[in-house]
């Protein structure tokens, strides 16, 4: 273990919070392997800590769940590659650490793009989650991405919205609420792909559609898209 490893360890042990630690098993997290520690808690540390790739790599090897958000915050996403992102992605056990890292180190590195069409057909519940993230981080982080270059992710949520698991079908839901409130043309898709979804012989097609038509048929949604 490295002194900077040590230091950063020891800082997270002094500010554990063991009831919110032993919160986290719900999410499928071992007590003994979390602090407690909150995400702006961790965010402020990793701007002190700056861009350190062989370090995130050491966090993330270490075990404890905050090391392995910590790692998303700080590995460098011009440094991390492919082979080291599909390992850590295969090693995801909990909903946080999958989305905080699609969202904070993920949607940076230059295959992006790539990324859901790599994971989403594996049958890991967190590696396909993972593959569904990326849409909806792609669709909110890629400030240049036009409406045409999210279109072809469109079957792949259809696919794969009669996974019952609950990671993927939260993630199902959330892609198509992200899609469908991001411009008037990919509104009416969305209104028509829950429509399609509710017809299917799925309890989980079903509950993210209908979940999905509460908010993209709210005023509010329809007010911000001008419908």
């Amino acid at each position: 273990m490295s002194d900077r490893l040590s230091d950063i360890l020891g800082f997270l042990k002094e500010r554990s919070d063991n009831a919110k630690a032993k919160s986290l098993s719900h999410f499928g997290v071992e007590a003994n392997k979390a602090y407690g520690i909150s995400m702006p808690v961790l965010r402020k540390l990793a701007k002190e800590i700056g861009k350190d790739t062989p370090l995130a790599e050491e966090l993330w090897n270490e075990g404890h769940h905050e090391g392995k958000l910590l790692a998303g915050l700080i590995a460098n996403p011009k440094e991390v590659t492919l082979e080291q992102m599909d390992r850590w992605v295969n090693e995801i056990y909990s909903w946080d650490v999958c989305d905080q890292l699609c969202i904070n180190l993920l949607v940076k590195i230059d295959a992006c793009w790539t990324l859901t069409e790599r994971w989403i057909h594996n049958e890991s519940e967190y590696v396909r989650r993972a593959g569904i993230v990326m849409i909806v981080a792609l669709r909110i982080h890629d400030k240049k991405a036009e409406d045409k270059d999210l279109e072809p992710f469109f079957p792949l949520l259809k696919k794969y919205a009669t996974d019952e698991r609950n990671f993927v079908k939260k993630a199902v839901n959330w892609a198509i609420r992200e899609l469908g409130k991001r411009s008037i043309k990919h509104y009416p898709i969305m209104i028509s792909l829950c429509n399609e979804l509710l017809e299917m012989d799925s309890k989980s097609a079903k509950w993210s559609a209908s979940d999905a038509l509460r908010e993209l048929k709210s005023e509010k949604i329809k007010t911000r898209l001008a419908i």
